[in-house]
């Protein structure tokens, strides 16, 4: 299994880049939003990767961040989504606009990807609203992004980050988080009192920026310990 490569952008295309490793030429495959947060062609860069073996198909598909991978993992378990599907739904939300919405419920968010109807929209939301939590969870335990180290060969900048999905409010309490992030854990099947509790923790320990940020640290605290 290929689970990270780093080497020169030799071309982008509309859905994937080659990527050349010491001499090895890598086809892989990204979302658009991926794809504009790499840097130029001739450029060192860094990707997690997921191989996808068939009997007449090897795929590699790229992502900047553990998160977009496993999200990536995810809705390819969703009936009626494949790859092309999953890099569009990630490519119009990224990973937390993707956690937001099915933690929401709000299938809405999904069908606005390119290519998918409403159907499949509410199929993700409802066969992933009970592994959601692992994943939304993780967010927070992982690198925000690959590591870009140099290329042995050039000192090149690092790859620029990704655009946020969500706007980040100023750290003084945002009652809409507040309010969304409840009902996300509601949805997810936590009581009222627990993910009450959750929230107003997550809050006194800083993470009350977006909602995003409050699921993701409610989440860690609602985990089983040990």
């Amino acid at each position: 299994m290929i689970g990270k490569l780093s080497g020169r952008i030799e071309y982008k295309s509309d859905d994937h880049l080659l990527l050349d490793v010491r001499g090895v030429g890598y086809i892989v495959f990204c979302s658009d939003r991926t794809l504009m947060a790499l840097p130029g062609v001739g450029e060192f860069t860094a990707l997690y990767t997921d191989l996808v073996v068939r009997e007449d198909l090897m795929q590699l598909f790229g992502f900047l961040t553990l998160v977009e991978k496993e999200w990536h993992r995810l809705l390819l378990s969703v009936q009626g989504v494949g790859a092309k599907a999953s890099l569009a739904i990630l490519g119009a939300l990224g990973p937390d606009g993707v956690s937001k919405a099915i933690a929401l419920g709000d299938w809405t968010s999904v069908k606005a990807a390119k290519g998918i109807g409403p159907k499949t929209a509410q199929r993700v939301v409802n066969e992933l609203k009970d592994k959601a939590p692992k994943v939304m969870a993780m967010a927070g335990n992982v690198p925000a992004s690959v590591d870009q180290s140099t290329d042995p060969d050039a000192v090149i900048e690092p790859i620029a980050a990704a655009k946020p999905d969500l706007p980040t409010a100023a750290r003084t309490g945002n009652p809409a988080a507040q309010a969304e992030a409840l009902s996300a854990l509601n949805n997810l099947g936590y009581g009222p009192g627990e993910a009450a509790s959750a929230v107003a923790q997550a809050m006194a320990d800083g993470s009350d920026g977006d909602t995003a940020a409050l699921i993701r640290a409610a989440l860690k605290l609602l985990a089983p310990k040990g």
